[in-house]
């Protein structure tokens, strides 16, 4: 009988090593994962401003209504997000993720069939906004948990998953536009991408402390400690100034385009506005590992300085020759290299700050300034651009929330961030 116990421990103990050692237990493919699942949903952000003409001209409604879904998808994505960060952290990635890839996918099949504003608002807006909000927040939650020596660099990945992924879609979908029509196009590329996004969510796991290449967590502080800190609303006001300003050249870059007509003037042999949306894909990928290692090794805040100050020179820059085809799409490309870094410094800073713990849902509550710079920079940038008749009071708005969120970061973040006790020595329970 002993040596039957005896055997069965030492059955149990290869299994538990085996289920350990598997390929999905690597980091890296989690990593890997996670950067396929945020490709998966980034399409309904980053290429809505093609749908903007074709859904606007079958509803028979102005920009600034139609602006309005975007805000509610980028709202909905971000200010339910401390609730689906702590569902994530409780019922795990792979159960929620499914859920979030599937609901992206209907809301691009409802979208198809939409006959009214409202119908699109409900769609496109409040079904989308839930479910790449469930994506993105537990993605970056995840990864956070899963790199803590290496926290920068890797939630620049995954977010630079969502901020490319659409470069892979930009074209097929604007031919798509062109030959089969906007009902069409949201129908199959709404069944592709909740399929993927589907299939990419079965394979995430959350670390476990035996897992042989993850340090394990140190303590953490979660919301109830977190949002008592002036740190934290310092965070949340310079993440909405540069969510504010992208944000704004997402979703109105197609007006942009056909108001200085340049839209579908030719450079490189292709039409200027795909062309300028894929290379904005492109470099707002590639800004978010790269200033994620960056911040890695020279500090946060001055990265943070660096990036949001070049932000506000490419703004000045692509307004004041926004008339040239050429710089037209050239610059965007610069506007967003300096814009994109954002979502992998806040994220990092935050986890940094508070521990990973409660990663998850301390970054649901970060994001949601993501979903306040999407109502300045979508309805109320678009009335305001429809009160004064020029995009110039608009982007002086852009580029002076940049540069006062460069500044912010050096000379008020970073010092108060040094005064904080670590995390591990903040109380666990808030101070009345």
């Amino acid at each position: 009988m002993h040596l039957l116990f005896k055997d069965a421990l030492l059955w149990e103990e290869l299994f538990v090593l085996k289920r350990i050692e598997t390929p999905l237990h690597s980091r890296w493919t989690q990593l890997v994962l996670g950067v396929l699942c945020m490709m998966s949903i980034s399409s309904p952000q980053y290429v809505w401003a093609l749908f903007t003409k074709p859904l606007g001209a079958q509803l028979g409604v102005g920009l600034a209504e139609l602006q309005v879904t975007f805000s509610v998808l980028i709202v909905l994505q971000t200010f339910f997000s401390p609730f689906q960060g702590y569902l994530v952290d409780k019922f795990g990635p792979r159960n929620l993720l499914s859920v979030g890839a599937l609901l992206t996918g209907l809301s691009w099949l409802l979208a198809s069939r939409a006959d009214s504003i409202t119908w699109l608002y409900l769609s496109y807006g409040v079904l989308g906004g839930l479910g790449t909000g469930i994506v993105y927040v537990g993605v970056v939650g995840q990864v956070v948990k899963w790199f803590p020596d290496k926290r920068g660099f890797a939630v620049g990945m995954v977010a630079a998953g969502y901020g490319m992924g659409a470069l892979l879609t930009t074209f097929p979908i604007s031919e798509s536009l062109t030959e089969h029509g906007h009902q069409q196009t949201l129908w199959w590329f709404g069944c592709i991408l909740g399929g993927l996004g589907l299939l990419f969510a079965q394979g995430l796991r959350s670390p476990q402390q035996t897992t042989p290449d993850v340090v394990q967590d140190l303590p953490g502080v979660g919301p109830a400690i977190m949002l008592r800190t002036p740190v934290f609303w310092l965070l949340f006001v310079m993440m909405t100034m540069m969510s504010t300003s992208g944000l704004m050249v997402i979703s109105q870059m197609g007006a942009i385009a056909k108001d200085y007509q340049v839209a579908n003037a030719m450079v490189f042999g292709m039409a200027a506005l795909p062309l300028a949306l894929t290379i904005d894909r492109l470099t707002n990928g590639l800004t978010r590992p790269f200033f994620g290692w960056v911040s890695d090794l020279w500090g946060r805040e001055n990265t943070m300085f660096i990036a949001f100050g070049l932000e506000a020179i490419a703004m000045f820059a692509w307004i004041s020759t926004i008339d040239n085809p050429l710089l037209f799409v050239l610059l965007s490309g610069v506007v967003f290299f300096g814009w994109g870094e954002i979502f992998s410094l806040f994220p990092s800073t935050l986890t940094d700050t508070f521990g990973p713990q409660h990663a998850t849902t301390n970054y649901g509550f970060l994001y949601m300034a993501q979903g306040v710079g999407s109502v300045i920079g979508g309805p109320v940038a678009a009335l305001v651009h429809a009160s004064t008749g020029s995009w110039l009071p608009v982007f002086a708005l852009m580029i002076s929330l940049d540069a006062l969120a460069a500044g912010l970061a050096l000379l008020v973040l970073k010092p108060l961030r040094r005064k904080m006790p670590h995390y591990s020595q903040i109380p666990t329970k808030p101070i009345s």
